[in-house]
C-alpha cells in the first residue's frame, strides 16, 4: 500500500475523530493488542499493551524493555573521568549533551571556570548534536506516518554532521569529547571552514523539508489536531522541551539558565501554542535553523586561547605522598587526573533535543560521587502518552508516541527496581501454595517418624533438629548425595527407569489441576480425581524398580514401599493439597 492509499484511510479516521466515542460499559467486548518491542515504530525496546474497542483506544500501557541498565550505579563507582565513555549510552543520538551534562555538575560543584574558547566549542559541538537528534527524529517520525521519502533524505545531512564530529573528536557517536574545565582537543585545522560550508548548505536542505512536508495535505491530516496538550496539562506533567514550546510555553534553559556562552548570541526560542503534533513538528524545524544561527554566530567570534582549564588538574586531587616521588614525575606511572568531590549537592540540568536534561549530584570528600541521579527528558514525557492516546484512533498511536521524539538508551535504564518488585510479586501466589504443601508434607512425615518410633520403641536420638521437624530435609539430602548402586544381576533399565516414573507422576499430578484466577482451584471434584489418577503410578514405577533388581528383599521392599504410598501417603498428601487451594480462595 503507497503512501498516499494510506494516508487517506487515515484522513478519513481524523475527520470522524470528533465524534463522541462510546465507551463500552463491560470488558467482555473489548479487544487487548501488543504494540511492540518488534514493531519498527517502537524506536527500541518499548511495548505498548493496548486495549481498543474496535479502532477506537480505550486505556495504553506502556511497558519498558531491557537496555542499558544500572548507569546510575556505575557512575557511584567510578571517577568522573572514568564515567565519560559510558554516557553517551543515554541518548545515542545526542551524546555530547549527556557529555556536557556529566562535566557540568563537577563544574559547578567545584566552581571550576571554563575558558571561552572551550566554551564556544561546546556551543559549536552541542548544537550540531542537537540538528543530528532533530534529524533523526524526522526522518523515522515521517516514516511511522507513511512517508518514506524524508527518511532517507535526513540522512545526507546527518552524515555531513558526523564527518565533522569525526575530523574534532575521532569518533562519529561515542564521542568521549567532553572534559572538566574545557574539552580533550582543539579544533583542527580548517575544521571552521567546512562547518560554514556545512551551514550554508543545512539551509537549503531545510528548505526542502519544508517543501516537501510542511504544506502536504496529507501530512497535514494526520498530525493537525491529534496529542493535543493543552498549557496546564503540560506543566503538570512535567514536560520539557518541544512538548513544552509547543504548547504555548517559552520556556527553553538556554535562555532561561544562560549556561556556557549561549546569551552571548543572537537567536530566538522556538514555540507554538496549539500544543498538537504539528505544532512540535514545526518547533522542531525551527530549533534546527536556529542552531545553525548560532553556530555560524559562534565560528564567526570564536576566541583564541587555551581549549581547557589544565590549573584545576592541580586542584581538589586526592593527596598521597607516593605521587610526589621520582617514579610519578618523571617515568610513566601518571595516573588520570582524580578530583576530589566536594560534601555537598547540587542540580544541573541543560537543554537537550528532548528537553531538560538533569543530573542531581552529591559529593562526598570523595573521587566518587555519593549519588549520581539522572533526569532524563525521554522518560518524563513519555508518562503522557497514556492519557494522550485515550479515546484516539489506533492509526494515531503512531503519530503521537513519535511526535513525543524518546530514546529509551535514556528511558529504560530507571525501570530494574520496579521490574525486580513485579516479578515478586507474580511469584509470591505461586510459592504460597507450595511452601503451605511442603509444610504440610514435612509435618506428616514427622508425625509417621514419631509413631514409628513409639511402636517400636526406639532409644535415642535418631531425628535432625528440633523434634525431628529437619529430619525430612536431611533424609532427602542424604538421598540426592546419596551413591547410585546399580545391581550386577538385575535389569539395569528397569532399575533405572522406577524412580523416574515415581517423581515424574508426582510432578504431573500438579499440572492437571485445573487452577483459576489466582491460583484457586476451578473445580475441585475434577482436580482431585485427576490427581489420584496421575498420582496413583508412582506405585508402579517403585514396583518396577523392585522388580528390577532381581532380589527378593529388595522386591520385597519396593511392595512395602507400594502398599506404603496407597494405604496414607497419597490421601494424606491430597488432603493438604486440597485444604491448601481452598484456603487461597
Amino acid at each position: 500500500m503507497n503512501f498516499f492509499s494510506f494516508s487517506a484511510i487515515h484522513g478519513r479516521m481524523n475527520r470522524i475523530r470528533g465524534k463522541p466515542m462510546n465507551v463500552p460499559a463491560t470488558r467482555e467486548d473489548l479487544m487487548i493488542v501488543n504494540m511492540g518491542p518488534h514493531h519498527p515504530s517502537m524506536h527500541g525496546v518499548l511495548r505498548l499493551i493496548v486495549t481498543l474497542d474496535g479502532e477506537d483506544v480505550i486505556d495504553c500501557e506502556p511497558i519498558l524493555g531491557y537496555l542499558h541498565r544500572g548507569m546510575e550505579k556505575i557512575a557511584e563507582n567510578r571517577t568522573i573521568i572514568q564515567y565519560l565513555p559510558y554516557v553517551t549510552r543515554w541518548d545515542y543520538l545526542a551524546t555530547m549533551f549527556t557529555e556536557a551534562i556529566t562535566v557540568n555538575a563537577p563544574e559547578q560543584l567545584g566552581n571550576i571556570q571554563v575558558p571561552k574558547r572551550a566554551s564556544y566549542i561546546r556551543v559549536i559541538m552541542l548544537e550540531l548534536s542537537r540538528i543530528a537528534s532533530h534529524l533523526l527524529w524526522l526522518g523515522p517520525f515521517m516514516a511511522d506516518i507513511g512517508a518514506q521519502t524524508p527518511f532517507f533524505y535526513i540522512f545526507r545531512e546527518r552524515e555531513l554532521v558526523y564527518d565533522l564530529f569525526e575530523a574534532a573528536t575521532g569518533m562519529r557517536m561515542m564521542h568521549n569529547y567532553f572534559r572538566i574545565g574545557g574539552v580533550a582537543a582543539d579544533l583542527p585545522y580548517g575544521w571552521i571552514d567546512k562547518c560554514l560550508d556545512f551551514c550554508d548548505y543545512f539551509l537549503t536542505g531545510v528548505s526542502e523539508y519544508q517543501k516537501l512536508i510542511t504544506r502536504n495535505p496529507i501530512f497535514l491530516e494526520r498530525v493537525e489536531g491529534v496529542g493535543i496538550i493543552g498549557v496546564e496539562e503540560a506543566i503538570n506533567w512535567g514536560l520539557s522541551g518541544p512538548m513544552l514550546r509547543a504548547s504555548g510555553i517559552q520556556w527553553d534553559l538556554r535562555k532561561v539558565d544562560r549556561y556556557e556562552c549561549y546569551d552571548e548570541f543572537d537567536w530566538e526560542v522556538q514555540w507554538q501554542k496549539e500544543g498538537d503534533s504539528l505544532s512540535r513538528y514545526l518547533v522542531r524545524i525551527g530549533e534546527m535553523m536556529e542552531s545553525i544561527k548560532i553556530i555560524q554566530q559562534a565560528l564567526e567570534g570564536i576566541p583564541g586561547g587555551p581549549y581547557e582549564n589544565l590549573e584545576i588538574r592541580c586542584f581538589d586531587r586526592v593527596r598521597n605522598p607516593e605521587l610526589n616521588d621520582f617514579a610519578y614525575r618523571f617515568i610513566s606511572k601518571k595516573p588520570s587526573p582524580t578530583f576530589e568531590l566536594s560534601k555537598q549537592e547540587l542540580y544541573v540540568r541543560v537543554e537537550a533535543p528532548k528537553g531538560e536534561l538533569g543530573v542531581f549530584l552529591i559529593g562526598d570528600q570523595n573521587v566518587f560521587p555519593w549519588r549520581w541521579k539522572i533526569r532524563p527528558p525521554g522518560f518524563i514525557n513519555l508518562q503522557i502518552l497514556p492519557q494522550l492516546v485515550k479515546r484516539m484512533k489506533l492509526a494515531d498511536i503512531m503519530t503521537i508516541l513519535g511526535s513525543i521524539d524518546i530514546i529509551m538508551g535514556e528511558v529504560d535504564r530507571l525501570e530494574y527496581l520496579k521490574e525486580v518488585y513485579g516479578m515478586i510479586w507474580v511469584l509470591v501466589p505461586i510459592f504460597t501454595p507450595v511452601l503451605g504443601i511442603t509444610i504440610g508434607v514435612l509435618a506428616i512425615v514427622w508425625l509417621e517418624r514419631e509413631i514409628s518410633a513409639g511402636i517400636q520403641q526406639r532409644i535415642g536420638p535418631e531425628y535432625a533438629g528440633p523434634l525431628g521437624i529437619l529430619q525430612a530435609l536431611a533424609d532427602g539430602t542424604k538421598l540426592l548425595f546419596k551413591e547410585n548402586l546399580l545391581p550386577s544381576r538385575g535389569d539395569t533399565r528397569l532399575f533405572s527407569i522406577g524412580p523416574s516414573i515415581a517423581v515424574i507422576s508426582i510432578l504431573l499430578s500438579y499440572l492437571i489441576i485445573p487452577f483459576g484466577s489466582n491460583l484457586v482451584l476451578s473445580d475441585l471434584n475434577i482436580g482431585v480425581f485427576l490427581w489420584i489418577a496421575i498420582s496413583s503410578i508412582a506405585p508402579i514405577g517403585l514396583l518396577m524398580s523392585g522388580y528390577g533388581s532381581n532380589n527378593k528383599y529388595s522386591f520385597l521392599g519396593g511392595l512395602r514401599a507400594a502398599a506404603q504410598s496407597i494405604s496414607y501417603e497419597i490421601p494424606l498428601t491430597l488432603c493438604v493439597l486440597s485444604i491448601s487451594l481452598r484456603a487461597i480462595r
